[in-house]
């Protein structure tokens, strides 16, 4: 029980942290707490099993489209549903656009696709003997996809100009602007990035999450805990938070099951955010008085 409750834990964990990573890259490049993150990874799955199982196109070229739809759609998400926000005074209007937008391709994928969770077919052609444990590619597949987005990340932000770009529209977009930057091919950039991440978590995680529309939602809430719990724009607090929330979330499932392990969930979730609320990973704001 407990080799089941770490593996599933760390696995469905990463998803949950990437899904938080999605969110935070969207989020530095605009301030615009987009809600098309659980959208993207639900996209993942479903386009993934799409690609692979009912085309039968090569698992490495459904790969590749599956993250090539996910950054397309990151570029739709920033022209359609946050630029225009960003030039508006009501600019807390987001809430509105991009939940809209995700509702709206969260019903196209139900209509096209079906209401039926599908399953979705190994990645890589391992023994079936091999599947077992930590072996299945199912749990290491994950966790593998989070490893090298964050050390992607970290390379892209520390070592390459592009990347302290970013970071330079994150610290104060005023200022950036002012020295020439383009914030707005910056700002398309990220959120295109954001796509290829959220959908990488929805690809990665569809064997154990299957390619169900219905994944949105899900994804929506519990990869948005990993933001709160690490603290707002801290790709590092994420996978802390996001491993920590799918550990807590197997040992309750396995303990108290069914509603009562969400309730655990929230429950910790809630006191976690009185405790700190700049999350675990999060320091605090300099308040002027």
């Amino acid at each position: 029980m407990f080799q089941s409750i770490v593996s599933y834990g760390l696995a469905v964990g990463a998803v949950y942290a990437l899904i938080g990573i999605t969110y935070n890259v969207m989020y530095s490049a605009s301030r615009v707490f987009s809600f098309t993150a659980g959208m993207l990874g639900m996209l993942g799955g479903v386009l993934g099993a799409l690609f692979i199982h009912q085309w039968g196109i090569n698992a490495v070229l459904g790969f590749v489209a599956v993250l090539a739809c996910g950054a397309a759609l990151g570029l739709v998400t920033e022209i359609l549903t946050v630029r225009p926000v960003l030039k508006s005074v009501e600019q807390h209007l987001y809430v509105l656009s991009t939940l809209a937008f995700a509702l709206m391709i969260q019903q196209v994928t139900a209509i096209e696709f079906g209401t039926e969770a599908q399953p979705f077919p190994p990645l890589l052609p391992l023994d079936p003997n091999l599947g077992a444990g930590w072996l299945d590619q199912k749990l290491w597949l994950p966790i593998v996809a989070c490893a090298v987005t964050i050390g992607g990340l970290e390379f892209l932000y520390r070592k390459t100009l592009v990347g302290r770009a970013f970071l330079a529209i994150a610290e104060d977009s005023y200022a950036a602007r002012a020295l020439g930057l383009p914030e707005t091919q910056l700002r398309m950039a990220s959120f295109a990035l954001a796509g290829v991440i959220g959908t990488l978590a929805g690809f990665t995680g569809a064997q154990m999450l299957l390619a169900f529309f219905g994944n949105q939602s899900i994804l929506n809430f519990y990869g948005f805990v990993p933001v709160a719990l690490g603290g707002m724009g801290s790709n590092r607090g994420a996978v802390i938070g996001g491993l920590a929330l799918g550990l807590f979330q197997q040992a309750a499932n396995f303990l108290v099951g069914g509603i009562f392990a969400a309730v655990a969930v929230f429950a910790v979730f809630i006191v976690v955010l009185l405790l700190r609320p700049e999350g675990l990973a999060g320091a605090a704001a300099a308040r002027r008085v």
